[in-house]
Parts: structure tokens; C-alpha cells; sequence
């Protein structure tokens, strides 16, 4: 056995934007999760920020899931904390399932942050309101169902240079993962350690049937933070707090 393997496994921060966004969001959080000794990652989904050039209809939820697990394989973690925003709550808990089964041990927590929270079978729209999904389905057309354009950014609580800032930079949103079912299993992830951050200043409403579910199920410890939808640009060193008690306790 070599000096290495008898060293406790160091556990990261792999950080995973929501729609329209990118690892660009995560600007003013990472320096302060380094400073504090934390091991952040953070993962552009293909189609947005970036890596919008590879904007294809090909493009779905298990395209997003091996995105983060290819992040994983590189940079070679060996624990980590998942944290996902917004639409990205489908991507961890696909994440969460594989590391589940190929991986026994990688995944010390995960972390939902202001997000999706499905459960087995469902998509990102399933917990929508039919007004919700019929909007959504509308903002396609135009691109013949590849894409979905951003909202303003006033949607998450951000004004003046903060919501500009990030309008400049949302890209339009792969559409063919928005209606499809996640398969995963449900039993295993329930013993997963997780977390709730709920923004709730202002409270986004696509995301309240997972404010109600974090309060009705057990397992749950539940962080509200008053702030809106995108903390990571709004309140960076709060959020940043929250996070390093959830990785020093991991």
C-alpha cells in the first residue's frame, strides 16, 4: 500500500450552473472557497456559456451528466460535494446515480441549490405549471425545438451592473432535455447526505414544489438565504459560507 491511498480521500466542491448560464457564474464564489482551502471545480454544460458553439439537437440530460462526470474523471476526484443550480438539480441527482453504482464512496453530499429536485421518472418540467411548460415549448419554436432563449436577469432578483452583467452573458438553453424523464434510483440517493439552499428574496416560483418538498420529507437540512435566484452573483461570501460548513462537516 502506497503513502497515498493512506491518506483520507480529499473531498472537492464540483459546482453545476443552471440553464442559460455557465461556469462563468461562479466568478465570485470560487476565489473565496480556494481562500478558505476548499478544492472548488466548476463545469460549463455543453450548449451554454462557452461551449455554446456545440449547440446540437443531440444534446440531452445524459449529455450534462457526462459532462460533470468527465470533470470528475479529469481532474481526478476522489469525493466530492455536488452542488446544482436551478435546472442542474436534474443533472447532480444523475450524476449522484452513477457515482452510486461505479463509483461506492466518491460522493460525500449533495447540495440543491435553489434547484430541480425530481423524483424517479421525472423531467425538468414535471413539476412545472402547465403555463410554465406552454412557455417554454413557445420559446423553442422559433429554433425548431434545439433551443430555449434566457429571461432577463431581474427574474432572479438581480438589478443595475449585476443583472446586466449576467444578461451579457446567458446563452440560449439545449430544449430536448427540458421534457425528458430521468431514471435513477431513488432508494440509494435517499441516503445520500443533502442539503436545500432556498433563495428566498425573491423566491423564484418554478422552483416552490421543491421549497415544499425539502419541509415534508425527511432527510433534508434546509438553508434559507435572503437572496434571489442566483446567489453565486448576489451573495457570494454567504453562500460560500454555507457551502465551506458543508464541506468541513463532509
Amino acid at each position: 500500500m502506497s503513502w497515498r491511498s493512506r491518506l483520507p480521500a480529499r473531498t472537492s466542491i464540483v459546482l453545476v450552473h443552471g440553464s442559460w448560464h455557465g461556469a462563468w457564474c461562479w466568478r465570485r464564489l470560487m476565489p473565496l472557497l480556494r481562500d478558505a482551502g476548499a478544492d472548488p471545480h466548476a463545469v460549463t454544460l455543453t450548449g451554454v456559456g462557452e461551449r455554446a458553439h456545440l449547440m446540437s439537437p443531440d444534446i440531452d440530460l445524459h449529455t450534462h451528466i457526462q459532462d460533470v462526470i468527465g470533470l470528475i474523471e479529469a481532474e481526478e476526484l476522489e469525493r466530492v460535494i455536488l452542488v446544482g443550480h436551478s435546472y442542474a438539480g436534474m443533472v447532480i441527482t444523475g450524476v449522484a446515480d452513477r457515482l452510486l453504482r461505479e463509483r461506492p464512496g466518491a460522493l460525500a453530499h449533495l447540495v440543491y441549490l435553489d434547484a430541480a429536485l425530481p423524483y424517479p421518472g421525472d423531467s425538468w418540467s414535471s413539476h412545472h405549471t402547465e403555463e410554465v411548460k406552454a412557455q417554454r415549448i413557445a420559446l423553442a419554436q422559433p429554433s425548431h425545438g434545439l433551443h430555449f432563449a434566457p429571461p432577463d436577469a431581474s427574474v432572479y432578483g438581480l438589478e443595475g451592473a449585476d443583472r446586466d452583467w449576467v444578461n451579457r452573458r446567458q446563452t440560449p438553453q439545449p430544449f430536448r432535455l427540458y421534457q425528458q424523464p430521468l431514471d435513477f434510483d431513488g432508494d440509494a440517493w435517499e441516503r445520500v447526505p443533502r442539503t436545500f439552499i432556498d433563495c428566498v428574496a425573491p423566491a423564484l416560483p418554478t422552483i416552490a414544489p421543491s421549497r415544499v418538498r425539502v419541509r415534508e420529507e425527511p432527510g433534508w437540512q434546509v438553508i434559507e438565504m435572503a437572496t434571489g435566484h442566483d446567489p453565486m452573483v448576489s451573495d457570494p461570501v454567504g453562500l460560500a459560507g454555507h457551502l465551506l460548513d458543508i464541506w468541513r462537516s463532509a
